[in-house]
């Protein structure tokens, strides 16, 4: 057997933020420590905090009066930070900026007069956080049946958001529907679909040319890492969304097969390397890194996070 393990994988810089700034606020503020929704989603790093103390809620009014409750990476809605606000919480915002760069451009776009389709998967904590930045002015599509469906007038001022996770593959169907029912339609300059995303994407697009097998790390609930395993099943390879070596099944493989290893935006390096070792243990396989383009990326922790003495 042969592995190639692909680069760029893994943890992204907004999961990195989020993942330090909620160990950096457990050592200084202690637990019980609230997270509104999945610090990120993946079941191994949530299931780890947990076991710590870690308090995952759907609910501001989950959150004692007065307590500490992180925002995960994927955002909130106004109304959670007002919510926040009136029962004292202390607020500890871990949005990724990729995903408050969507936000800044639906207010933009919204105080300008326009109606907003936003492209995404319905129920998705960070289109629920979009959304909720200007519920009056957006419409949620989530393929080209929902663009024919729209009722917005054909000369209407309209402009289109993505959700970060989603993949380029996927979206291109809609936004050509999008362009061509409404040709005036604006968007921003650059992609909403994040650099981490789109550099995953094209790595399981080149290298599992070369594999039968590929195994993507990553839960699936994750937006992004259930987008590699499309990907991969749309070439024709035999995919796994697995979050741990435990799922593997040596049915799966073949002796002298060739398997592909990566990982979704949240999902951690310690679980693509027992998935590499157990290849190895089981079927003697040999592994080779390869690299599709390098990322250099980082995000600050949150501003309520950097002046705490824990960080001095």
């Amino acid at each position: 057997m042969h592995v190639i393990l692909a680069n760029p994988r893994g943890f992204c810089a907004g999961v990195n933020m989020a993942i330090e700034a909620l160990e950096t606020a457990i050592t200084a503020f202690g637990t019980p420590l609230y997270v509104y929704h999945e610090i990120v989603h993946n079941r191994p790093v949530v299931e780890k905090f947990r076991s710590r103390g870690v308090v995952f809620v759907d609910g501001i009014d989950e959150v004692p009066n007065g307590g500490t409750v992180m925002y995960s990476a994927h955002g909130v809605s106004p109304a959670i930070r007002e919510a926040s606000a009136s029962r004292n919480l202390r607020a500890i915002d871990a949005t990724c900026p990729l995903v408050t760069k969507v936000h800044m451009e639906a207010i933009k776009y919204a105080k300008d007069g326009y109606t907003i389709v936003l492209i995404g998967h319905e129920g998705h904590d960070e289109v629920i956080g979009t959304i909720g930045e200007v519920p009056h002015a957006m419409v949620l599509v989530e393929d080209e049946e929902d663009v024919a469906a729209l009722t917005i007038p054909a000369d209407a001022k309209i402009a289109f958001l993505t959700q970060t996770t989603l993949s380029v593959y996927e979206t291109e169907g809609i936004i050509k529907a999008l362009r061509v029912k409404y040709p005036q339609i604006v968007s921003p300059a650059k992609s909403d679909i994040c650099y981490a995303t789109q550099n995953r994407q094209e790595a399981v697009r080149e290298l599992s040319v070369e594999a039968r097998v590929v195994l993507v790390l990553g839960s699936q609930n994750s937006s992004n890492s259930k987008r590699l395993e499309e990907i991969a099943l749309h070439r024709g390879k035999a995919a796994r969304l697995i979050d741990t070596a435990a799922e593997i099944r040596d049915e799966w493989f073949q002796p002298d097969d060739t398997v592909m290893i990566t990982a979704g935006a949240s999902a951690p390096e310690e679980n693509v390397q027992e998935c590499v070792e157990y290849l190895k243990t089981r079927f003697n396989a040999t592994v080779e890194s390869r690299v599709v383009r390098e990322e250099h990326v980082s995000f600050p922790l949150p501003r309520e996070l950097r002046s705490l003495p824990v960080l001095k």
